[in-house]
């Protein structure tokens, strides 16, 4: 769920959850959207994807407990992940845990870690599970180098990773879990994610990401670095039903590195008339159900960031087909994968 646009950050390869940089676009309507503007931040896909509004920040209140008691009866959902922008700047994000918490869920967070220190306490108590910290750079100069131009600035870099460190070092103080997402473009990112494994605790789990602009260049260089540190594969996880799946590797001095990989999963009907429906436009897959909240006030559904066209109100989404779409893609899935277990 997309809890907040806001984001301190400027990533030249963003895609903002498909949505619009929501700051940049107010005033214009659906079809005059762009995907740059003043506050340098982007969202790759939004020049193309059709997205029909802007985020707006979710409010801890009982509609949004009600909307996730919603999906969680239609589609049996038992995770909750808060993402953004980031959703560090969300000012009520522990009681958006906590009410997620007390719903069912397993409550998980994506962040930058721009305010994590101050609120990572707050949200361990209400229930927070963990946090997968998204690492551009562990040097000024590497974080600097992608932002976009005006924000080329190593002060202004470092002050964003001495915050990353304080909210990881949180994380490790009040029991939530720490992962760290490296999204790799090519082989020129391996320093930093040699610097990344060298220098953090290992109570900080790595995951290292390929980039969806970036094609082949990226896993190649994925599995370069990895043959570099003598990994060694031990496992490989799939989820049944999306297109997400990892494999965890072991480094010679016993810790484990997870390489995230993207599955050719469709949506069976609805994504078989799809332009985006081939091996090489199509580059995220059926990720999985997405919850927006737009600036009218209504909860949006989707199911495609490169088909934002495809958004739901959440009643509407209810008594469409995609969810039954869902779950019976969930079911074959599961019922094909060879000696099932249940985490």
């Amino acid at each position: 769920m997309k809890i907040i646009d806001a984001c301190g950050l400027t990533c030249t390869f963003c895609h903002n959850e498909g949505t619009p940089v929501t700051a940049d676009n107010l005033g214009r309507d659906a079809g005059e959207f762009t995907a740059t503007g003043r506050t340098g931040r982007v969202s790759i896909y939004a020049a193309s994807n059709g997205a029909t509004f802007l985020s707006a920040p979710v409010p801890a209140d009982d509609e949004f407990a009600t909307v996730l008691s919603q999906l969680r009866d239609a589609l049996g959902f038992t995770e909750l992940h808060l993402t953004g922008g980031e959703p560090t700047l969300h000012p009520a994000l522990a009681k958006l845990t906590a009410i997620a918490a007390a719903a069912g869920y397993q409550v998980c967070m994506t962040s930058n870690g721009e305010h994590g220190a101050q609120v990572i306490p707050r949200c361990a108590t209400a229930g927070m599970d963990r946090v997968n910290f998204s690492i551009f750079g562990t040097t000024a100069e590497e974080l600097a180098e992608v932002q976009h131009a005006r924000y080329h600035n190593p002060e202004r870099a470092q002050r964003k990773i001495s915050a990353l460190r304080a909210a990881i070092a949180a994380c490790v103080e009040h029991g939530v879990k720490a992962n760290a997402n490296i999204v790799v473009l090519d082989h020129s990112h391996a320093p930093r994610v040699h610097r990344l494994l060298d220098e953090y605790a290992p109570e900080l789990s790595v995951r290292l990401l390929n980039s969806l602009d970036h094609g082949q260049e990226s896993i190649d260089a994925i599995e370069q670095i990895l043959a570099e540190r003598g990994a060694r594969p031990e496992a490989h996880y799939v989820t049944a039903g999306v297109s997400g799946s990892r494999t965890a590797y072991q480094l010679p001095d016993g810790r484990q590195v997870w390489l995230k990989h993207i599955r050719p999963l469709r949506l069976p009907d609805t994504c078989a008339g799809c332009r985006f429906n081939n091996d090489t436009d199509c580059q995220e897959g059926f990720y999985g159900v997405r919850l927006y909240r737009d600036r009218a006030g209504r909860y949006q559904v989707g199911v495609c960031i490169q088909r934002m066209d495809l958004c739901l109100p959440l009643n509407e989404f209810l008594t469409s087909p995609l969810p039954q779409e869902i779950l019976a893609l969930r079911t074959r899935e599961y019922r094909q994968l060879p000696g099932q277990r249940t985490r």
